[in-house]
């Protein structure tokens, strides 16, 4: 080998040598933006919130009380990663082009239908009444109207659904309103039982769900990730998984300390905490499992009002890792 080929070689190993070792020492800019929605999908990561405080992780939290929040600071580029209505994850991917990907479910149905009474005792005994219910635009408009048109109520003439901003004006309808129920997500049912007992819960969703025989499960909430972050830094976004997963798996094992941890971060009183987590249906399923749920949730909801998922149905490319 002459003088030339050497030097060649060598300058060809000291880049792969360079690429290899800039990959390997990928680091995540500091201040790594994630919001969520105060509630459930909040409350799955409160370890990992907790954990950030004393590891340094470098991510910058901040829990939010409604989705058009979170909406422009995703589309924006100003939240790297976001748990949201698993509905509204399908309207981000149309509206910013496939500019975001779902990283996880992270909470299945925790819809209940509650009423100040004893009427109600099927999804048919809901013809005629007032409904109160906050998410307009979201998982809870969707998956209220699948059930209501599944079982013969059409949504705009058999019943009166009156949106609210907050659950707390949900819940103050209720008990003020005759021949009225509210849909409430949990722990917003604990909290309101805690206020007045005679509210009871009078059907589950994901039993009005399972009931239909669809080939789906009824899915609140999913992370999602904006894509060019996700392509710029892959190992800080396998890690925040990793961590995430953990944090979740902590919050279902752990109800006493993560009740604590819960009210910590403002969410709702731990004692009220206590009591919803089992109720929650807190998760972190990702990869294949993610995808084969959640396609075929958002499968029904477009079939029910394709501008719920925005106007059409997400491709592939939404599924990280799947």
């Amino acid at each position: 080998m002459n003088l030339k080929k050497i030097i060649s070689s060598a300058l060809a190993a000291a880049v792969m040598l360079t690429t290899l070792s800039a990959c390997n020492s990928e680091k995540a800019p500091e201040g790594i933006k994630v919001v969520a929605l105060k509630g459930p999908t909040a409350m799955g990561m409160t370890k990992l919130m907790s954990d950030n405080e004393t590891e340094k992780y470098g991510y910058d939290f901040d829990i939010l009380a409604a989705p058009d929040e979170i909406t422009p600071l995703v589309a924006s580029g100003k939240a790297d990663i976001a748990c949201v209505p698993a509905n509204l994850g399908a309207v981000l991917y149309s509206k910013t082009e496939g500019g975001v990907q779902t990283l996880a479910v992270n909470t299945l149905g925790v819809l209940y239908i509650c009423e100040n009474g004893d009427t109600v005792k099927s999804a048919a005994d809901l013809k005629g009444k007032t409904i109160f219910s906050s998410g307009k635009g979201a998982t809870p408009e969707y998956s209220l109207n699948f059930i209501l048109q599944s079982n013969g109520i059409d949504p705009e003439k058999d019943v009166a659904i009156e949106w609210k901003s907050e659950h707390a004006e949900c819940l103050q309808s209720l008990l003020t309103t005759e021949n009225s129920v509210a849909l409430l997500p949990q722990p917003f049912v604990t909290t309101a039982q805690a206020k007045n007992e005679s509210v009871r819960v009078a059907l589950d969703l994901n039993d009005e769900w399972d009931k239909l025989g669809v080939s789906s499960s009824l899915i609140t909430g999913i992370v999602i990730v904006r894509k060019e972050f996700a392509e710029q830094y892959p190992n800080a976004v396998k890690k925040f998984l990793e961590r995430y997963e953990a944090s979740v798996n902590y919050v279902n094992g752990n109800t006493d300390a993560a009740a604590e941890l819960i009210e910590k971060y403002d969410i709702v009183p731990a004692a009220v905490a206590k009591k919803a987590l089992p109720e929650c249906h807190i998760v972190c399923i990702s990869g294949k499992e993610m995808k084969e749920k959640l396609s075929g949730y958002l499968g029904v909801l477009y079939e029910g009002d394709a501008k719920s998922v925005g106007g059409k149905l997400p491709d592939d490319g939404f599924y990280f890792g799947a």
